[in-house]
C-alpha cells in the first residue's frame, strides 16, 4: 500500500466538493470549509471527542458534543476500572444543523441533563462539564506538548466521491484539572494520566462499520501513544494507523482487529501487515449502546482495556509494551 503524505497546506475540498487531495499528514494541514460540501446537511458529521484515562486513580471520562445533522449528541461517560463499571449520560438536540460545532474554538451545549463547555487556547483544551443527576462535576485542561505531532487523513468514499471524512487525533494530551465524581474527587495530572482527542468533519455515506483503537501514556518516561483505524471509507491514499513516540510520528501500514464479536470481553488481538504492531488486548470495560430506530441504527463497542505486545518504531528501535491502558472499538452506523 503507497500511503500519500500531505506536506504543505491546502483547502480540503474543491469547487465540487471532492476532496483536493486525499492521504494522510503529521498535522491539519487540510482547511476545512463547510459551505464547499455538496450534500444534504443530513449527510454532515461534526464532533469533538475527548477521553481521559488514569490507570493509576483507576478512572476514566469521556466527552463529546457532535451535530449528526438530523440531531446533535452530547455525552459524558464515567469508566471506573475498579469496578469493571461505566455510566453515561446522553443528551439530544433535534435539527441542530451546525450550530452547535460552528466555532471550534469554543464550542457548548447545556440543557437540563448535562453541560459542556470545550475551548481552545493555544496548546491548551479546557474541558468544563457538569451532570447535575449524576453528581459529576469537573474542569479539565489538556495541553498538547510543544511540536507534537498528530494523525490527521483525508479521504473519501468510493461509491461517492462527494462523500468525505476528514479526521484530527491527538495523542499524549497531559492532562490537569479537578472533578467530583459521585461525591468523591479526584485529581488528573499529567504524572498519572493521558488524554487524547477525535475531532471529525465529513459528509458521510449512509451505512458504515468502523474500527477504531486508541492509548496514550509513558513507555520508559516517553510519551508514548498510538491510533490505530480502518474499514470507513477509502483508504487506498493512507491509513491512520500510526505510533507517537516523544510526539514524533511513527507510520504504520495496515492493522488488523482480531476478536469475538459475540463477546467482547474476550481477549483481542492485533496484527500489521508490515509487522510492526504485534498486540494483546484485554478488556476490563465495555462501553456499548444500541439505537434501532429503523431507517437509524447505531451498534457500539467501545472496550477499554489493557494493551501488551511489541512495537517498532521507524528507525528500527523495539518497544516491548505490558498493560498499557487504552481502547479498540467496533461500531456500526446506519444514518
Amino acid at each position: 500500500m503507497e500511503q500519500m503524505e500531505i506536506t504543505e497546506k491546502r483547502d480540503l475540498l474543491d469547487g465540487r466538493g471532492r476532496i483536493t487531495k486525499e492521504g494522510w499528514a503529521r498535522r491539519p494541514l487540510w482547511n476545512y470549509d463547510r459551505s464547499r460540501i455538496k450534500a444534504s446537511f443530513l449527510r454532515i458529521k461534526e464532533w469533538d471527542y475527548y477521553y481521559v484515562l488514569s490507570d493509576d486513580l483507576k478512572r476514566g471520562l469521556t466527552f463529546t458534543i457532535s451535530d449528526l445533522g438530523y440531531a446533535g449528541l452530547m455525552a459524558i461517560c464515567y469508566l471506573d476500572f475498579d469496578r469493571g463499571t461505566f455510566d453515561q449520560i446522553d443528551s439530544l438536540a433535534v435539527l441542530p444543523r451546525g450550530k452547535i460545532t460552528a466555532r471550534e474554538e469554543s464550542m457548548s451545549y447545556s440543557d437540563r441533563e448535562l453541560s459542556l463547555d470545550f475551548a481552545v487556547t493555544g496548546r491548551d483544551r479546557t474541558i468544563i462539564f457538569q451532570a447535575p443527576s449524576r453528581d459529576w462535576s469537573g474542569e479539565i485542561v489538556l495541553t498538547e506538548p510543544e511540536g507534537t505531532e498528530s494523525m490527521n487523513i483525508a479521504t473519501s468514499w468510493k461509491e461517492n466521491r462527494r462523500r468525505f471524512y476528514y479526521n484530527r487525533k491527538i495523542n499524549g494530551l497531559m492532562p490537569s484539572g479537578k472533578v467530583t465524581l459521585k461525591g468523591e474527587s479526584f485529581e488528573f495530572t499529567p504524572e498519572n494520566s493521558a488524554g487524547g482527542l477525535d475531532w471529525g468533519r465529513g459528509a458521510w455515506t449512509y451505512e458504515n462499520r468502523w474500527y477504531w483503537g486508541s492509548a496514550s501514556g509513558f513507555h520508559g518516561g516517553v510519551p508514548l501513544g498510538f491510533n490505530l483505524g480502518y474499514g470507513f471509507s477509502d483508504r487506498t491514499a493512507a491509513s491512520e494507523n500510526m505510533v507517537f513516540h516523544g510526539g514524533r510520528a511513527h507510520k504504520l501500514e495496515e492493522v488488523t482487529f482480531h476478536f469475538d464479536r459475540d463477546n467482547y470481553y474476550a481477549p483481542w488481538r492485533f496484527t500489521s501487515s508490515d509487522g510492526r504492531f504485534e498486540m494483546d488486548f484485554i478488556p476490563r470495560i465495555d462501553r456499548n449502546s444500541l439505537t434501532n430506530l429503523g431507517l437509524i441504527k447505531s451498534v457500539q463497542h467501545q472496550v477499554f482495556g489493557y494493551y501488551s505486545g511489541r512495537i517498532i518504531l521507524d528507525d528500527g528501535t523495539v518497544l516491548e509494551i505490558r498493560d498499557f491502558l487504552g481502547f479498540a472499538e467496533d461500531v456500526l452506523n446506519r444514518w
